[in-house]
């Protein structure tokens, strides 16, 4: 299953506000993305956000379509919650307010994967 990761830039020694802002945000609506006609194109299996200094890089593991997966994530009200929450600790203000903003700032802050392994599933102890 893939992996992408979003990074910018927040204002260093915050690292304990953004780990709060993180933890008590309300979750996804749902994470089932679906097309226009309501078929199911991704999914969101899972995300993890890092930070160090004056770096913030958020991971999204997710099957599927990923640039429905960015319009999904435009239109989730947790997303909106914690944008506002992270705003007064961002280094550059960003206008991710409409889904149009969302998407370009999404876009244009997803990292480039230069490796991606995955191994075969094995039991712990095994």
């Amino acid at each position: 299953m893939p992996y992408a990761a979003i990074t910018f830039r927040v204002k260093p020694g915050h690292e304990e506000e953004i780990r709060r802002i993180f933890a008590e945000s309300p979750r996804l609506d749902s994470p089932v993305v679906t097309d226009e006609q309501g078929r199911e194109v991704a999914r969101l299996l899972g995300t993890a956000a890092f930070v160090k200094d004056d770096v913030l890089v958020r991971v999204i593991h997710y099957e599927g379509d990923f640039s429905a997966v960015g319009r999904h994530l435009a239109r989730q009200r947790n997303i909106h919650t914690i944008e506002g929450r992270l705003q007064p600790y961002l280094a550059e203000r960003r206008a991710t307010e409409t889904e149009e903003g969302f998407t370009a700032f999404f876009q244009n802050a997803l990292m480039r994967c230069v490796f991606h392994a995955e191994s075969e599933a094995q039991p712990m102890g095994a």
